[in-house]
């Protein structure tokens, strides 16, 4: 079962390896890990897809909590939470299958980052369904490269979201 862990660490150097190193260490796999800073400069933000059971997950976060840098752990996937993926597709193209790409890419509202004579690059965000549907109809096409971010996610403040929206409807 995989699992969305959020960390805010220290942003400081060798945060990252020392959360990496943890996981090698213990012998938890990562499927994808992404980081970026917080809107406080000294606070970044990791989002870790892993996968375990509640056993599995439990000692992840506890020595996630144990190392030096981190401020806060949260287990994302026991929470609402909004997720999002970046991917680049490259794919070969001929002139009867030029517009049927850009077909797919406008049904999945993703946008053409280059195009060469037999090459067409495609950028598309969401969640990673998405970007699985469309890489699997990208196949028969020819991909000839994927890089893909890894999954950013955010808790969903429900009381926020009811606060904002009853301000919006009140204004």
């Amino acid at each position: 079962m995989k699992r969305i862990i959020s960390v805010w660490v220290e942003n400081k150097f060798g945060a990252l390896n020392r959360v990496a190193t943890m996981f090698s260490g213990r012998g938890f796999n990562i499927h994808s890990i992404s980081i970026g800073v917080t809107d406080d400069p000294d606070v970044s933000r990791m989002t870790i897809v892993t996968s375990g059971d509640d056993k599995i997950l439990d000692q992840i976060i506890k020595q996630l909590n144990r190392l030096i840098d981190t401020i806060k752990v949260v287990d994302l996937s026991a929470e609402k939470f909004v997720a999002r993926e970046l991917a680049l597709i490259s794919v070969s193209y001929t002139k009867s299958t030029r517009s049927e790409i850009l077909d797919l890419v406008e049904i999945f509202q993703g946008k053409v980052v280059d195009i060469t004579h037999k090459i067409l690059t495609m950028e598309v965000s969401g969640p990673p369904e998405k970007i699985e549907a469309l890489i699997n109809l990208c196949i028969q096409y020819g991909i000839r490269e994927i890089a893909r971010s890894g999954l950013v996610a955010i808790k969903r403040e429900e009381q926020e979201v009811h606060r904002v929206a009853k301000e919006v409807l009140m204004s």
